[in-house]
């Protein structure tokens, strides 16, 4: 029996139907019934539990073989991210009473940097199990080419995306979410001690440019990309209804300034299958495009 949280997210998703397509058996862990109807069907065993109930979420663990954890990104917290760290605190709770026999938690890319961003809610999750006595895997994917989905509509109507990575011709390991969520499947099925950081990017590096000319090959039209403007970024966020952009801006800063990055050293490296192009066009196909 595998356990995994955010069966109803992208990620977690993948990572489950990776587990079904290996003919494991399955625990979806979530907050309603309805949400991971799908998963019922397919036989799964459905578990209610918040990501902050540890005792919910221990009853979740209990008997597993291996449980994947995920720590959803919060739009707008302070800057001592208290619901990832009651998220982190609960898990680490659960674990450790149902002592399942691994763990792969999903971090990300940069999680290593010591100035506070987004991704330090990744920072807290690794720090907080470094002394969990049980095989951890840290899951530390590259920057997801589907972040591009807020372009999609730019891309078809106007021709144009817009991007907060800079410069526009700068290429970054970049991924897609499909191959994080079957990597995060595979690694739950493999045997390991001890605890390892395994850092995951697609077959290419992907600039803006790059992302650019895949809508264009989607749509079939010439497809440009323009910078934003750093002055402009905290205002958009704010639009957005983020009430302190400065984490979100700090993260960005990190990727354009080269700090938030794979850590390389004393890590394990795993290469996704899926392009640009083809993470791309199922964005646009997905959008009626």
């Amino acid at each position: 029996m595998f356990a995994v949280t955010a069966a109803t997210g992208r990620v977690g998703g993948n990572a489950a139907r990776t587990l079904l397509g290996a003919g494991k058996s399955l625990r979806v862990v979530a907050r309603d019934v309805g949400k991971a109807q799908a998963f019922a069907d397919r036989g799964c065993e459905i578990s209610l539990a918040t990501m902050e109930d540890h005792e919910a979420l221990t009853k979740a663990f209990s008997g597993c073989e291996g449980v994947f954890l995920v720590v959803p990104p919060s739009l707008d917290q302070p800057e001592d991210l208290p619901k990832a760290r009651a998220i982190v605190a609960a898990y680490k709770k659960a674990i450790l009473a149902a002592r399942p026999g691994k763990i792969v938690a999903l971090s990300s890319v940069g999680a290593q940097a010591v100035e506070r961003n987004t991704i330090s809610e990744l920072t807290i999750l690794e720090e907080e199990l470094a002394d969990v006595d049980l095989p951890i895997t840290f899951l530390r994917p590259a920057w997801y080419i589907e972040n591009a989905e807020w372009d999609v509509g730019s891309a078809k109507n106007d021709g144009v995306i817009h991007s907060f990575l800079q410069p526009v011709d700068r290429a970054l390991p970049m991924v897609s979410v499909a191959d994080a969520g079957r990597t995060a499947g595979e690694l739950l099925m493999e045997d390991w001690t001890g605890h390892r950081i395994v850092e995951l990017h697609g077959p290419g590096l992907v600039s803006p440019q790059d992302i650019a000319n895949a809508f264009g090959k989607a749509l079939g039209r010439d497809v440009g990309v323009q910078a934003i403007p750093h002055a402009a970024w905290e205002g958009l966020f704010r639009d957005q209804g983020i009430k302190d952009p400065e984490m979100w801006m700090k993260c960005l800063d990190g990727f354009n300034e080269g700090w938030l990055s794979f850590e390389d050293k004393g890590t394990i490296k795993r290469v996704g299958r899926i392009g640009v192009e083809e993470a791309v066009a199922a964005l646009v196909g997905a959008h009626g495009g």
